[in-house]
């Protein structure tokens, strides 16, 4: 998938993708459509196969984060866009999460966004020379922005084309800022990557102040709070009660790239 960098924020334009675009991005060169089922005992089963981290296996008792979000249910209003790009404070046309549209794969339009997939085997953290890519315990593809040397060998080995690269500093104001949030996290330095985190800084503060991420949503990412018809939902996958378990209960859900065994943490659910 390529991202539109070049749109600005405030004058943005849906990108329309051809049939065989959008099927080849949905079932990953001709691997088929796979039943929701069959994606939750392969992917996020309770037992869900440990995550590589930074300091070695994932404890168990981690918390699987993930992200579902419904084909059916979208708008395409662009909120879940611009609220990512206040409480980030991204650059104008830096997106983290982009908003594609096909018009001929269902009887109706169908508009697909695009965040970071936090593969469980990811390969910008097999490429990054200097390990400023890693997982996170919880599994989470963060960056090191300190430790980062500007390579861009993550930009390159990203099959989902989720990274931006900071050219130069970023010194403008933030044209969603404050109609769309507040920006809750530092801006990146010059001649580095970036990318979507899940909101991390809010997960990471959950705990100490007693929230729970998909439920409480000063803890869930910025673009689920915001969707107006809840088309993406957020949660534990090991918790069987959790907003994105109950989403994705009995619809039929597919990753982007499948055939690549990247394993994404994003899920897509059809329309029915």
């Amino acid at each position: 998938m390529t991202e539109d960098t070049g749109l600005t924020a405030t004058k943005m334009q849906v990108r329309r993708l051809s049939r065989r675009e959008f099927l080849k991005l949905l079932q990953g060169l001709g691997i088929g459509l796979a039943a929701g089922e069959l994606l939750r005992q392969q992917f996020f089963a309770l037992d869900a196969p440990e995550v590589q981290a930074s300091g070695g296996q994932t404890d168990s008792k981690q918390p699987y984060w993930a992200m579902s979000i419904d084909l059916e249910a979208c708008i395409g209003c662009y909120r879940c866009v611009y609220a990512c790009q206040a409480i980030n404070d991204t650059a104008e046309g830096h997106l983290w999460n982009i908003l594609i549209e096909d018009q001929d794969t269902f009887p109706k339009a169908v508009f697909l966004t695009r965040p970071c997939m936090h593969c469980e085997n990811a390969p910008c953290v097999e490429v990054c020379p200097v390990q400023a890519t890693y997982h996170r315990p919880d599994g989470l593809v963060a960056m090191d922005y300190d430790r980062c040397i500007g390579c861009r060998y993550c930009m390159v080995a990203c099959p989902y084309g989720v990274r931006v690269f900071n050219w130069q500093e970023n010194t403008a104001p933030n044209p969603q800022v404050p109609t769309w949030g507040s920006p809750e996290v530092p801006r990146r330095p010059r001649g580095v990557p970036e990318k979507c985190t899940f909101c991390a800084h809010r997960l990471d503060a959950a705990s100490e102040r007693g929230l729970r991420p998909g439920y409480d949503r000063a803890a869930t990412p910025a673009c689920c709070v915001i969707c107006p018809t809840q088309a993406r939902r957020f949660g534990d996958l090991r918790d069987p009660n959790s907003p994105v378990s109950q989403a994705i209960k009995g619809r039929e859900t597919v990753v982007l790239r499948a055939n690549l065994g990247t394993k994404p943490r994003v899920f897509y659910l059809l329309p029915r």
